[in-house]
């Protein structure tokens, strides 16, 4: 099935292209993952799940592709202009633990949901931590190229330099002038040439956790650092395609294609794809803006700006219902409108399957299943796939009400055609009806009743009901704002 003519939309160059693997049928595909420091969130979900739907397609097309989606444990500070605590040190200062016990719990957590949402594995999943020798190497390579200057330990990008023989900002648009002007003088970058320059090694202070020898002193590297080594790394000095959320495309991706050609003195990537934002009231949704809610939250209720529980395969529907590259506002009600959509899907999928066959066909399904892969090949326009497996739900349920006939051959191709597209390129799973309410709306409960034991000072009962939450996989965490939960 590799004769499919796929178009995507390149960022780089601002437009759709035919996708033509540089090795066919091999397809490298990097996406950036998670910076493992807290509990994920719906914004973490819109990239996995994004890239899990281009992941499946290409397979079922019978490419063969390595995924690559990294983990971001070392370098990440606090703002993007190299200053700041390291966010997974400053969590574990915070709550007295190894940054490395920081890592790996929420690396657990983040693997836990992403099964939860039905996300596909990647092929590797490198983490930045393990690949120190591979970013200091790639640090050489771009002081030898001329490209970067050491300061008091640090070493940092020259983007001026590297501005007069390519063109910085080509990815996001970016004008160097317009940087100059728009860059803030923070305290302590007096070390860097100019304000836009960005680290490519950091030096250590003596408070600093998380560091490694480097030829300039212990240290840390840069976080855009990462992406460039490991990415080359696992798919090579060039590869297809290069992922993430449209937040990431300054400064992140914007200096690795720097610091690639820099290095390498050609760029790695041939295909840039990113995601856009999940929005709440217009703003997005994240961890910096504080406006985030968990997907454990999701998944229980229990959060105060959401009126109900929502199972995991109707917040990734709810996702799968917007093109990847446009904005996609939080609600309730449009929670609510795709949870519906999804239970009518699953429900058309049982009935499907006990249709029996007519003389002839009213519809025209070789039309539907054509539409169906015509709308992946459009730049994976899933919200135009779901749209046509609707007709096809009208057309089930009008054979099964005898208001139309269907042969044998054709119904064989429907449910192919669902099988498909809804269950192994959507990621679609049925669930049982109301199960995730159920259980929402019984663990309020019990927390009610557990609240009421509390104010009465029955701690021995308070912690019995948290105890035996805990042993059945609940977790009940207790702020000044009330009590959350979610599953172990």
């Amino acid at each position: 099935m590799i004769d499919q003519n796929i178009l995507v939309y390149n960022t780089l160059s601002r437009k759709k292209e035919k996708f033509e693997p540089l090795h066919s049928p091999f397809v490298g595909m990097y996406v950036c993952g998670p910076t493992v420091y807290g509990d994920a969130h719906l914004g973490h979900a819109r990239p996995a799940i994004t890239f899990d739907l281009i992941f499946r397609y290409l397979k079922q097309l019978g490419y063969k592709v390595r995924y690559v989606r990294n983990i971001t444990d070392v370098g990440h500070l606090e703002n993007d202009a190299d200053e700041g605590e390291d966010k997974i040190a400053k969590k574990a200062r915070l709550e007295k633990l190894e940054p490395m016990e920081v890592v790996q719990a929420y690396t657990d957590s983040y693997h836990r949901n992403m099964d939860q949402l039905n996300v596909l594995r990647p092929s590797i999943e490198p983490r930045a931590s393990g690949h120190i020798i591979e970013q200091i190497g790639m640090v050489q390579k771009i002081l030898e190229a001329g490209f970067a200057y050491e300061a008091n330990g640090s070493v940092y990008f020259d983007v001026e330099k590297y501005s007069k023989t390519h063109q910085y900002g080509k990815l996001s648009g970016r004008v160097l002038e317009d940087l100059l002007a728009n860059t803030r003088e923070l305290e302590g970058q007096d070390e860097k040439k100019m304000p836009y320059d960005f680290a490519l090694w950091k030096k250590a202070e003596s408070e600093h956790i998380m560091r490694w020898p480097s030829p300039w002193g212990e240290g840390f590297p840069g976080w855009h650092m990462e992406c460039s080594a490991m990415g080359t790394k696992y798919l090579g000095e060039v590869f297809d395609i290069h992922g993430g959320g449209m937040d990431l495309l300054f400064p992140h991706h914007e200096a690795e294609i720097a610091q690639s050609t820099a290095a390498l003195g050609h760029e790695s990537v041939r295909y840039w794809l990113h995601n856009n934002m999940i929005t709440i009231n217009g703003q997005k949704m994240g961890k910096s803006l504080n406006n985030f809610i968990t997907l454990d939250e999701f998944f229980s209720g229990s959060h105060t700006l959401l009126e109900k529980a929502y199972s995991p395969m109707a917040i990734r529907f709810f996702i799968l219902q917007a093109h990847y590259r446009s904005t996609l506002d939080f609600s309730n009600e449009a929670l609510q409108a795709a949870e519906k959509g999804l239970k009518r899907m699953m429900a058309a999928m049982q009935t499907l399957e006990k249709l029996k066959p007519g003389e002839k066909s009213d519809s025209d399904i070789k039309t539907l299943n054509r539409a169906c892969f015509e709308a992946m090949n459009d730049d994976f326009n899933s919200p135009v796939v779901i749209a046509q497996l609707f007709e096809g739900v009208r057309i089930i349920n009008s054979v099964n009400d005898g208001h139309e006939s269907i042969t044998a051959d054709d119904l064989e191709l429907l449910r192919n055609t669902f099988r498909v597209f809804v269950t192994e390129i959507l990621g679609l799973l049925p669930e049982e009806v109301g199960q995730s309410d159920l259980v929402g709306h019984l663990v309020q409960t019990i927390i009610s009743i557990r609240k009421q034991a509390r104010e009465t000072k029955d701690f021995k009962t308070s912690d019995l009901i948290r105890d035996e939450l805990k042993n059945i996989g609940i977790v009940l965490k207790d702020s000044k704002e009330g009590t959350n939960w979610e599953f172990l």
